[in-house]
C-alpha cells in the first residue's frame, strides 16, 4: 500500500483524498476525504477568466489541504484541475498559486483524461459484481462539464461535454447576478434544450444507449440520492452504491426546479454550496436517464478523486 494525496479541483468544489491504496488490487483505505465549495468557475462561462475572489477562495482551501497532507505524511501528491481551469484565459495565475502553496503544478487535464480517472475511480471496486450488467456507463456530472464513459473493465469510449450544474445555472437561471427563485418554464426549457444538444454531441463518440448499467458520480447525483432517501443529514455510507429509480429522479427534479432558495436550503442533506446549482444538476441527471433509457442510477461516492489517487500510487512505484 502506498500513501498518497489526491486533489480534484473542479468548477464548483475542490476535494482532497489522503489514502493508502494499491492500484494492483483496487484496495483503497481513506485516511482523510473532504470537500470545500470554492466556486472556482464563477463567471468563467461569461467572461472566459477566473475571478480573483474565486482564486483566493481556492488558494485558501489549498493552504488548509497542505497542512492535512503534511500531517498524514503522504508520499506523493497529484493535483488535477478540470473544466473551469481548462477554459480560463488566466489559468497561469491559478497554476502559479497552487505551485507556491502545494509544491506541485496542477495538471489541467483534458476531458478524455478526466473521464478515464472517473471511470477508474468508480469501477475498480465494482469488478466481479454479478448484479451490475456490462457495459457500464459512468456519468460524472461536474460544475462545468459532464464526462461520459462506457466500458467493461476498461474504457471503451469517453467524451466530455460542457454541461455542468454551475455552467447551466449561470447560463440559464441567472439574471443580473440573481438566481431565478424558482426558474420560469422558459428558462427550464432552454436549459433542457442545451443539455439535449450536449447529449447529441456525446453520443457521436460514446454509445450511450448500449450501456446496461448507469453509474452516477459527483455532488449533484449524491445529493439526489440523499434526498431520495430522506436522509436527516448527508451520509456517505448510505449514499454509496444506493440506487435511485428514474421516476424518483423525475419527482426530485420537478421539486427542485419549482422550489425557492429557502426551500432547497431547508433540505437536511443539502450542502450550502449546492443550493443554487442542484436543480440544474438534477435536470442533467434526469435528461441522461431519459436519453439512455436507464431505469435507475447506481450512485457512487468513489469517482475521479479515487482515480487520481490510484494513478498517484502507480506513479510512486
Amino acid at each position: 500500500m502506498t500513501r498518497v494525496a489526491a486533489i480534484d479541483c473542479g468548477t464548483n468544489s475542490i476535494r482532497l483524498l489522503v489514502a493508502d491504496c494499491d492500484p494492483a488490487t483496487g484496495e483503497l483505505v481513506d485516511l482523510d476525504r473532504r470537500m470545500t465549495v470554492v466556486r472556482l468557475g464563477q463567471g468563467v462561462d461569461r467572461t472566459g477568466r477566473l475571478d480573483p475572489e474565486a482564486l483566493e477562495r481556492t488558494f485558501a482551501a489549498c493552504r488548509e489541504y497542505a497542512e492535512i497532507i503534511k500531517e498524514h505524511g503522504a508520499e506523493r501528491l497529484r493535483f488535477v484541475a478540470t473544466s473551469a481551469s481548462r477554459d480560463a484565459e488566466n489559468r497561469d495565475d491559478f497554476v502559479r498559486g497552487v505551485l507556491d502553496i502545494l509544491g506541485v503544478e496542477p495538471e489541467v487535464v483534458t476531458g478524455d483524461q478526466e473521464a478515464e480517472f472517473s471511470f477508474t475511480g468508480a469501477t475498480k471496486e465494482l469488478a466481479g459484481r454479478q448484479d451490475l450488467h456490462r457495459p457500464l456507463l459512468v456519468v460524472d456530472i461536474g460544475g462545468g462539464s459532464t464526462e461520459f464513459v462506457v466500458g467493461d473493465d476498461h474504457v471503451r469510449a469517453a467524451r466530455s461535454v460542457d454541461i455542468g450544474c454551475v455552467r447551466m445555472t449561470e447560463r440559464h437561471l441567472v439574471t443580473d447576478g440573481v438566481v431565478a427563485d424558482p426558474p420560469a418554464e422558459e428558462q427550464i426549457a432552454a436549459m433542457r434544450a442545451d443539455i439535449v444538444a450536449a447529449l447529441d454531441l456525446a453520443e457521436e463518440t460514446v454509445p450511450l444507449r448500449e450501456a446496461r448499467t448507469l453509474v452516477g458520480l459527483a455532488g449533484s447525483v449524491t445529493t439526489v440520492s440523499a434526498i431520495a432517501q430522506d436522509l436527516p443529514e448527508y451520509d456517505s455510507t448510505a449514499i454509496h452504491h444506493s440506487r435511485v429509480s428514474r421516476e424518483r429522479v423525475r419527482q426530485i427534479t420537478d421539486r427542485l426546479l419549482r422550489s425557492t432558495h429557502a426551500e432547497r436550503a431547508g433540505i437536511p442533506s443539502m450542502h450550502p454550496g449546492r443550493v443554487d446549482v442542484i436543480a440544474a444538476g438534477a435536470l442533467i441527471l434526469l435528461t441522461i436517464m431519459e436519453r439512455t433509457g436507464a431505469e435507475e442510477v447506481v450512485v457512487s461516492e468513489h469517482d475521479i478523486l479515487d482515480g487520481i489517487a490510484f494513478a498517484a500510487a502507480a506513479q510512486a512505484r
